[in-house]
């Protein structure tokens, strides 16, 4: 049995998210509060595996998990994409008239803003999970709330769905990472079928740096899929860089990998995977 560290509940797109990628696997959750716990696990032990969403098609990156990863020292294994969707539900007991607030986390709130914006009688709050949303309101009974939260979530703890599909954007997608400790990861992906790899390096603050860097990837064959970059905490102007680069030949990326070295600083391998 794999145990997976997910931040939030039970039901909850992270829950979702691993049960689809380890599909037809025996799986343990461990649902954390945050993030920070979901790394705090696999350090204390190396046999849990974790997963966190990296990236959403309406809401961007979510900057502070690259930065986890990196000083994790965990490695990506895998990704998964997931399709988002959102519904709104309550007690049975409750219907359009009694319902007087909606609880749900920010992203989700931001996700439904149009639809939120023509229920102007609902008062929006936030909280920390949405998931966890609905799972309070049935646990706390709480009369006059609604949850914003996947449809499986609703049916999970037994609430009502009012409205389902109620997100503003229908093509609303998570991108979430699998990761583990260094020395687990031969276990979960197959060394030689990789064809995907994400790094992270700073440049010198010279002109030119990053071109020559991506020029040499062009060269062997390297597809850039994303770049990010985010700011060196008491260094003024300069970045670190996370690069997500996919190939078809393992040999010519490993070239390029020696090749791009001696032009970047502190370059990193923080997961090879296959792409999804």
């Amino acid at each position: 049995m794999k145990r997976i560290a997910i931040q939030g509940r039970v039901g909850s797109f992270h829950d979702i998210a691993a049960h689809e990628y380890f599909e037809g696997e025996q799986i343990q959750l461990i649902c954390c509060d945050t993030f920070e716990q979901v790394f705090e696990n696999i350090k204390r032990d190396p046999t849990v595996i974790g997963l966190v969403a990296i990236e959403n098609t309406i809401a961007g990156s979510l900057l502070h998990n690259y930065e986890l990863l990196r000083d994790s020292g965990a490695t990506i294994v895998g990704e998964h994409r997931l399709h988002i969707t959102h519904s709104i539900c309550c007690l049975p007991e409750d219907d359009w008239t009694t319902v007087a607030e909606v609880h749900s986390h920010p992203v989700a709130l931001m996700q439904c803003r149009q639809w939120l914006s023509n229920h102007p009688d609902l008062k929006a709050v936030e909280a920390d999970d949405t998931a966890g949303s609905a799972e309070y309101i049935k646990n706390h009974n709480c009369l006059g709330w609604a949850a914003i939260c996947h449809a499986h979530a609703a049916q999970l703890y037994g609430l009502k769905i009012l409205e389902d599909h109620i997100e503003d954007n229908k093509h609303n997608f998570t991108r979430f990472l699998v990761i583990c400790a260094p020395q687990k990861a031969d276990f979960l992906r197959p060394v030689n079928a990789v064809n995907k790899a994400s790094l992270v390096f700073s440049l010198p603050h010279s002109e030119g740096s990053l071109s020559k860097v991506l020029t040499i990837l062009s060269f062997y064959d390297i597809n850039l899929t994303k770049i990010q970059s985010l700011p060196i905490i008491g260094k003024e102007w300069e970045y670190l860089f996370y690069v997500d680069v996919t190939y078809d030949d393992l040999v010519r990326y490993r070239q390029a990998v020696d090749a791009i070295t001696p032009l970047t600083r502190n370059i990193k391998i923080i997961g090879e995977y296959i792409e999804k």
